[in-house]
């Protein structure tokens, strides 16, 4: 669904904190962001407003969660050099465009949210009737807006909310889009770029609004983006002035549909804590061992000799995840001819498990020994964050008619 160039991509992922990770989460995220961060300029941020959305009343455990967590996703291989790692309570500059989007969002687009009746129904035994929790669409589309974000790594389910950001995004453009002064500070920003690049700009700029070169336009844009030395909001003042659109205050993002890997569980079910059936990054060898020598297996192998069907096994979903294809033909041949017993099935298993975990342990063991480093992590990525944060937040601010001196 996104064609990003990488190079100045900026992209946006939060997780919720919900304590120490597992395998699901493991495969279905955070391998995903070790990619992200190598290819794009990356934000991932503990999502804890938007944990009160739902959890307002289980303040006690939250602070807790959010360290287990991020020492995850340090123990992982989120790299706080390549990525900016941060806490979304910690940058207040979302509070504020949450509130200020909502001066101009529709309320029937927070109530056609698909997800927003679908979790008062999974959700029954709380009172879900809040501003908080129908807002928390818009703080979502804050979230991404506040860093001018031009990619989010999403599952098919969150397509819709990627859509929502974009639809507002593109409603505030409209209504504040064109800023006072913008010619002028059009020229600015192309001045910024040095004198060659400056003049080219300018050519190719008066080549195409005065002949309607489309090469020269390509070319223009080319340009822009090879530059490094301009801000984003720059490159979208130039970008505007180049083809007489005027300044995208709010560009919107691009959903990055994402390879989502379905993690099984212990037990054949999607792993979830709430199933209790999962694997933790943490869990000691001996633990991990134990859980997976007693996963269930197939029924109808009652004795060592009795055949089986390993489609019918939760081992064999592990195995899809963990084993070569050879391995899958040992499996596949013995378990239907009774050649192999459930436990020699679960070895391989076993052993691809453990090697996987033991470096995620290790290093989390380090983070464990050391919370001032994880803190102080954090406490820069909150400072590399809101220096970007309120840079949009000044833009939006002047635009909407807010900044006083």
């Amino acid at each position: 669904m996104s064609s990003l160039p990488a190079r100045h991509s900026r992209v946006l992922s939060g997780m919720r904190p919900t304590g120490r990770l597992h395998l699901g989460h493991y495969h279905g995220v955070l391998k995903n962001w070790l990619k992200l961060q190598q290819e794009h300029e990356c934000f991932f941020f503990v999502a804890d407003w938007h944990a009160l959305t739902t959890h307002y009343d289980e303040r006690e455990v939250l602070s807790g969660n959010v360290w287990e967590m991020l020492i995850d996703w340090l123990a992982c291989g989120v790299n706080p050099n390549l990525a900016r790692v941060f806490i979304q309570s910690r940058v207040p500059e979302h509070a504020e465009l949450h509130l200020l989007l909502s001066m101009v969002t529709p309320l029937g687009w927070l109530e056609r949210v698909p997800t927003y009746k679908d979790q008062q129904e999974k959700l029954k035994e709380k009172d879900l009737a809040t501003y908080g929790f129908l807002g928390y669409p818009l703080l979502q589309s804050a979230d991404i807006l506040i860093y001018r974000a031009t990619g989010v790594p999403v599952g098919e389910d969150q397509v819709a909310h990627v859509e929502l950001t974009r639809e507002i995004a593109r409603r505030f453009n409209h209504q504040f889009g064109r800023e006072p002064g913008f010619e002028d500070k059009a020229l600015a920003a192309a001045k910024k770029m040095g004198k060659k690049n400056n003049k080219l700009y300018l050519d190719l700029r008066r080549k195409y609004q005065e002949s309607g070169d489309a090469e020269s336009l390509d070319v223009a844009r080319a340009l822009l983006d090879n530059q490094q030395n301009i801000t984003l909001a720059d490159r979208e003042r130039l970008f505007g002035y180049l083809d007489g659109s005027g300044v995208v205050i709010l560009p919107e993002p691009q959903a990055m549909l994402t390879p989502a890997p379905r993690m099984p569980g212990l037990d054949g079910q999607k792993m979830s804590k709430s199933y209790g059936n999962t694997i933790s990054l943490r869990d000691e060898p001996q633990e991990v061992e134990q859980k997976i020598r007693t996963m269930p297996t197939d029924p109808a192998r009652v004795r060592r000799t009795d055949p089986g069907e390993p489609e019918k096994c939760p081992v064999w979903d592990f195995h899809k995840v963990y084993s070569d294809d050879d391995t899958r033909e040992w499996v596949q041949q013995g378990c239907r001819s009774a050649g192999i017993g459930c436990l020699e099935c679960k070895k391989p298993v076993i052993e691809a498990v453990q090697a996987e975990l033991k470096p995620i342990r290790e290093r989390a063991k380090e983070y464990e020994a050391d919370p001032e480093a994880v803190r102080s992590i954090v406490a820069a990525g909150v400072e590399e964050a809101r220096d970007c944060a309120r840079e949009t937040l000044d833009d939006v601010r002047r635009v909407m008619g807010l900044r006083y001196w």
